[in-house]
């Protein structure tokens, strides 16, 4: 359901963006989403289209972007892809990490016509 709350979020933010740029409307939003991020596409895609309905953002095309999530060992210091969240570091064992990727969430860029 934290879904709605993000989808209201990019929708304002591009509204305000295409508002200051005089635009007629917006035809494409991309969005940065990190394989970690619990946001689901889909979800954002179906709140999407209701939300924006008869805005200036109606019928825009949303794109979304997958950043794989990747972490460093803090024992050993290598550097691996994490499937999930709690892999344990591949060269060592170690369960002391950081996650460096794959967490982001963010409105990239938006494309408009005036």
């Amino acid at each position: 359901m934290h879904e709605l709350a993000v989808t209201e979020s990019i929708l304002s933010i591009a509204k305000r963006h295409a508002e200051q740029a005089k635009a007629r409307r917006v035809t494409d939003i991309y969005i940065v989403m990190g394989n970690l991020s619990s946001i689901i596409d889909d979800s954002v895609q179906f709140y999407w289209d209701i939300i924006s309905d008869g805005s200036i953002c109606s019928g825009a095309t949303l794109h979304f972007q997958r950043i794989p999530a990747q972490a460093v060992c803090l024992d050993c210091d290598h550097q691996y892809s994490l499937q999930e969240r709690l892999s344990p570091c591949p060269a060592c064992g170690s369960a002391k990490i950081k996650i460096v990727n794959g967490e982001e969430f963010y409105l990239d860029s938006i494309e408009i016509e005036r």
